[in-house]
């Protein structure tokens, strides 16, 4: 306790650079899942898109990204372990935030796009094991959470196929594909506003206070859905046939029908993500602020300052601004060819798969369930249609990233431990 009540500044501070060292890394590295469908199919410039993502991904953070902290700050390390020796338990928070925050950062150097999720887990499951024993760990909790790593891009790639198929169906194999386009793309349009308007007024206000039924959140996301609807519809009107371009690509006109889409399914990703992948950078963070706070004792459950949420939304949109252009190339350009209408049915489907998971707290990595709706919409057409080399050098990336995070978090862990202990 009185390493605690000594340091307990400093452990602060030292938490505060290192959380915002991670969320740069969430920024710098997962931006391309928000970003990179958009850029890569050309509907957004990489500019447009930056700009997209850091309003709605500061707004995802900040609004929504409350509710999936507990699972990270909570269930991965039993507290009760740690109880007579808090001090344990900040070492480990704050050398998980810092050996996750150089691994990501040496990811984006290299343009892979590995998982934040994968990263922070790892970190904390590396110290807790060696730094404190094999018992700290709820390893029930690390299996759920390393099953919904599997899940999620299976879920994801279903509803990529299933919302690309619908596609392909009601428009692009008509007629008449570019009046089909017209008449339902804003349907699709009511459908991402009504989604994400549904995550943030179900579970992203509690912390400002803000209780609404499940009834009352239906009926003004439907509301919200209504005026994107309306709005996309607006700026529909404005693009017309073009015969000449149309003879070159039979789906000129239709995909720039859903390149105006696309816009709205960016801002519903960017959303999601930032109110998912926020609670990397902050879960641990939390805990050193709340075991300081509480004078070592370390709580159940504790009450999460917004400024800590203001923090990692500050550090996840500054790390997309500097760096996060490198894993967009990735992402957008590699895996599959992408156009607007394959993209928007990825973007849709792992920003659905993501919402879910923010809802119900579970901390999905957002690489794995967007490459999952990459694979989806590219078996829609074909295994043919996709990059398998590329896809394995994918896949190997997530597999180092694992034991990278877990062996920096166990240098750094004792070397925090010698320098206050």
């Amino acid at each position: 306790m009185s390493i605690i009540s000594e340091y307990g500044q400093i452990f602060i501070i030292l938490a505060c650079i290192f959380g915002f060292i991670m969320a740069w890394g969430v920024g710098a590295n997962d931006v391309a899942n928000a970003m990179g469908t958009s850029v890569g199919s050309k509907a957004l410039t990489i500019r447009q898109a930056i700009v997209i993502a850091i309003i709605f991904e500061f707004a995802g953070a900040y609004l929504a990204g409350g509710e999936v902290t507990g699972t990270i700050r909570k269930g991965i390390i039993d507290p009760a372990i740690m109880a007579d020796n808090p001090e344990l338990l900040v070492y480990g928070m704050m050398s998980a935030l810092l050996a996750a925050g150089i691994w990501l950062a040496i990811a984006s150097w290299r343009g892979w796009p590995v998982s934040t999720t994968h990263s922070i887990v790892g970190a904390i499951v590396g110290f807790a094991a060696v730094g404190i024993g094999v018992d700290s760990v709820a390893w029930g909790k690390v299996f759920s959470i390393v099953m919904s790593w599997v899940v999620s891009p299976l879920i994801s790639g279903v509803f990529a196929f299933i919302i690309f198929t619908s596609v392909y169906k009601l428009i692009l194999n008509t007629d008449d594909p570019f009046t089909n386009a017209k008449r339902l793309v804003p349907v699709y349009m009511f459908f991402v506003g009504f989604m994400i308007a549904m995550v943030t007024l179900l579970k992203g206000l509690k912390h400002v206070g803000l209780h609404i039924s499940f009834g009352q959140a239906t009926l003004y996301a439907a509301a919200v859905g209504v005026a994107v609807m309306a709005l996309g519809a607006a700026m529909l009107s404005r693009i017309k046939m073009d015969p000449e371009a149309n003879k070159e690509f039979r789906f000129y006109s239709v995909e720039r029908v859903f390149s105006i889409l696309m816009i709205f399914t960016a801002c519903a990703m960017a959303f999601a993500h930032g109110s998912n992948d926020v609670a990397n950078a902050i879960g641990p963070l939390a805990a050193v602020v709340g075991v300081v706070q509480n004078h070592g004792e370390i709580l159940a459950k504790s009450a999460l300052p917004s400024w800590v949420l203001l923090l990692g939304g500050l550090g996840i949109v500054t790390g997309l601004a500097t760096y996060g252009y490198k894993v967009i190339g990735t992402i957008g350009k590699k895996i599959t060819e992408l156009t607007p209408s394959r993209g928007f049915a990825a973007e849709l489907a792992a920003a659905t798969t993501v919402v879910i998971a923010s809802g119900t707290g579970l901390p999905v990595s957002t690489t794995h369930t967007l490459v999952g709706a990459v694979l989806g919409v590219g078996l829609a057409r074909g295994i043919s249609a996709l990059n398998l080399k590329v896809i394995g050098n994918i896949v190997s990336s997530w597999v180092v990233t694992l034991p990278a995070g877990a062996g920096l978090s166990i240098l750094f862990f004792f070397l925090f431990k010698s320098i206050f202990g």
